[in-house]
């Protein structure tokens, strides 16, 4: 089965500067995929152009199979895009503004007002649906946005920022929403800031820096190329037992150790893609070491995400993805 959006060779210039840089990917039916990066580094333009409204200067996107600059039309049916900041005319009350939509889309009599209704309920607007945008709150106002997106029932959605100045509740809902979608088997392409996103309901994340693509796989891939990846942190009852350093330093496969002697807590650092946790169990256990907490570190998205969108060149990325 063909992927639901090909990004082929993209790139795009504005005058000298360029913004996106020859990456290459693609989303499949079924997928939540994360498009993370630092401001400025491409990602907002980049599904721009994904969903028609800037040109590239070089490359091709398709949208199940179809060229996005030549057959925009068709290609533009199958998208619910959000975009940054979700435009909308602020003078409509919620009601009229997506039914405004419905009418662009060529929905009417029965199916118009159930398109509206479900969208309503699948943002939860119906507490505000008589009010005019403008009033709205950031939070009410993304998911107006998010309500015109889905409106039509798209088979592929390109949303920037959906969770964007929602509370935790709001946050929880539309989260949820997302993975209900990709069960499905809606195509799903979501930029965000928030790396909790990527563990909480991506399947796989593409990472650009300075529109160049520096990661593409799994976010359990991307946590292994965290430093405290499979760390194993131990918190001592007590003071921290005499040469416990020491004796942990000594484990084959400990390629260092942290001591945090106020929180009576070291942090054991294992050698690159090496798991330690039984040798480090087993030896609190010889030596009857009492401890409060003893847990083993997935990995830290954060510090991961700092590291690789800071690289110097293309040499670099190409060895982490």
């Amino acid at each position: 089965m063909k992927p639901a959006i090909t990004v082929d060779s993209l790139s795009k210039k504005f005058g000298a500067f360029t913004a996106v840089d020859n990456i290459n990917f693609d989303v499949n039916r079924g997928e939540v995929l994360g498009f993370l990066g630092p401001n400025g580094a491409g990602k907002s333009t980049t599904m721009k152009m994904i969903t028609g409204f800037l040109a590239p200067s070089g490359g091709q996107i398709r949208v199940d199979g179809m060229d996005v600059m030549k057959q925009p039309m068709q290609t533009k049916q199958l998208i619910g895009y959000l975009p940054e900041g979700a435009p909308a005319y602020g003078d409509m009350t919620v009601t009229a503004f997506l039914g405004f939509i419905a009418d662009i889309r060529g929905y009417r009599g029965s199916d118009r007002k159930e398109r509206i209704q479900t969208a309503i309920e699948k943002a939860n607007l119906g507490s505000v649906i008589h009010k005019p945008v403008d009033t709205l709150s950031k939070g009410f106002k993304r998911r107006v946005g998010l309500a015109q997106a889905i409106l039509h029932d798209p088979p592929i959605l390109v949303m920037d920022e959906p969770t964007d100045g929602l509370d935790p509740n709001q946050k929880h809902e539309v989260r949820e929403l997302i993975s209900e979608m990709a069960q499905q088997d809606k195509a799903i392409l979501i930029s965000t800031h928030i790396l909790e996103e990527v563990n909480a309901i991506c399947d796989r994340a593409v990472i650009i820096s300075h529109g160049r693509l520096v990661f593409d796989g799994t976010p359990a891939k991307l946590e292994a190329m965290s430093r405290l990846h499979n760390a194993v942190t131990i918190t001592f009852a007590g003071g921290l037992p005499d040469a416990a350093e020491q004796r942990l330093r000594a484990l084959s496969d400990v390629a260092d150790v942290v001591c945090e002697q106020a929180l009576n807590r070291l942090r054991v650092m294992p050698g690159e893609g090496m798991s330690i946790a039984g040798q480090v169990t087993r030896l609190v256990r010889d030596e009857s070491w009492e401890i409060d907490e003893l847990y083993v570190a997935s990995g830290q998205l954060d510090e991961v995400f700092r590291r690789i969108t800071t690289l110097g060149g293309p040499a670099d990325a190409g060895d982490l993805s």
